[in-house]
């Protein structure tokens, strides 16, 4: 089960990976996930409360995967064990016009025993929607802050 959103962002990729992993300050900008913590490199453990709009929030302690300055942050979480819900969240940006503009490529695969049980359609609806939010955000700090 895959989550992909993206939004165009009039803002360079230095300018949008600033604010994406500029952790201290989610909580001024971002709606889905007001507060996030830890070391951003590879292999790294981070805190993320995550709050989805019209639902509950949730903290976890997803492993970073990759992040690759100006080009890629994902990172893979688990419900209690590997297997039975595991997410890959993504942010992609990709660099256009010259690199004046960014898209930014914002997803995220879900798997395991318990997908169907704990990702019903309702969840899936406000995950997008926060997802959505978030971009939104980000899009209005990135081009407003030039």
């Amino acid at each position: 089960m895959d989550i992909t959103t993206e939004i165009l962002v009039d803002a360079p990729p230095a300018r949008v990976w600033t604010i994406l992993t500029d952790l201290a300050a989610y909580g001024e900008w971002n709606p889905f996930i007001p507060r996030i913590e830890g070391p951003l490199a590879a292999g790294e453990r981070l805190r993320v409360h995550i709050r989805p709009p019209g639902g509950s929030g949730m903290t976890f302690r997803p492993r970073l995967l990759a992040v690759t300055p100006e080009k890629e942050l994902r990172w893979l979480g688990h419900l209690l064990l590997p297997g039975l819900f595991d997410g890959e969240h993504r942010f992609r940006l990709e660099a256009l016009d010259g690199g004046t503009r960014t898209r930014l490529h914002h997803s995220e695969s879900f798997s395991g025993l318990l997908l169907p049980v704990i990702f019903g359609a309702r969840a899936q609806s406000t995950t997008r929607a926060g997802f959505e939010a978030m971009n939104a955000a980000l899009k209005r700090r990135a081009e407003t802050a030039m």
